[in-house]
């Protein structure tokens, strides 16, 4: 078993915002988490890097692969997040400093985890641009974040998230900010990476049209708490709580189908 989350709970302030979430991954499955806003999804990806919030609690139990992560020390999470397991957040304009070229900071995971002299960690660089399909790695790396489409810095972050070669990878709500056409095509790069690396995959999102595309297993979480799971696609296709359904109707006002994922 890569990642086993048994009975998570996580309180803020003396409220109660994940409750009882439990669920497995093995190593070179996908998994969907689905919800909508407050429903607990985030913060339950935040507490398996142990990157709660100031006054957070979280208890339970956090296994990757079979070592306990809930509530050992700071250096011990420091040398698991990004070596270990790798995370893209929702807006990449937060996550890239604006003042160090994009190449620098795809190439930092590697100094930091591996000691590589910035000359080589650069070259790794212009080859991790290159294989989350950058225009031009090799002048790509030189440019700053402002100088980049919205979903170039979002392959920059996926970049920068594979830099230290993790076996797991947590992706949430990586899409938010983009358009329809730049989702696909990020979507599509998360499936080829999953499929060419036997990378482990959590892909947290708000949208089902998004989560039938990325295939595997998934669960609807609210409130806190995992109210369905199951195959993405009988979510898709034969959503059975409230919630789960109401999502889809969100979708279906769009113009998506689930037609085009029977």
């Amino acid at each position: 078993m890569a990642l086993e989350v048994r009975d998570l709970v996580v309180q803020i302030g003396g409220r109660t915002v994940v409750d009882g979430v439990s669920f497995t991954l093995e190593a070179g499955e996908r998994l969907g988490v689905i919800g909508e806003s407050g429903s607990g999804k985030s913060l339950t990806m935040l507490a398996v890097l142990g990157l709660l919030p100031d006054g957070a609690r979280a208890t339970g139990s956090i296994r990757w692969e079979r070592r306990e992560l809930l509530g050992i020390d700071e250096h011990a999470l420091a040398s698991v997040r990004g070596r270990e397991i790798g995370i893209v957040f929702q807006e990449p304009s937060t996550a890239l400093d604006p003042i160090r070229t994009v190449g620098n900071q795809i190439a930092e995971p590697l100094r930091i985890h591996y000691g590589l002299p910035r000359r080589e960690a650069r070259q790794h660089a212009v080859r991790l641009a290159s294989s989350v399909a950058l225009p031009d790695p090799g002048q790509l790396v030189r440019r700053y974040p402002h100088q980049l489409s919205g979903g170039q810095r979002q392959r920059v972050a996926i970049a920068m998230a594979l830099a230290a070669g993790p076996r797991l990878l947590i992706a949430d709500e990586p899409t938010t900010a983009l358009d329809v056409t730049v989702q696909r095509g990020v979507i599509e790069l998360f499936d080829e990476l999953v499929e060419a690396s036997g990378l482990s995959l959590v892909f947290v999102t708000h949208d089902i049209a998004l989560l039938a595309q990325m295939g595997g297993d998934a669960l609807v979480m609210a409130d806190g708490r995992v109210v369905e799971r199951g195959p993405v696609a009988s979510l898709v296709h034969a959503p059975t709580h409230p919630v789960a359904r109401e999502l889809a109707r969100a979708a279906l006002a769009t113009g998506w189908s689930p037609a085009v994922h029977a």
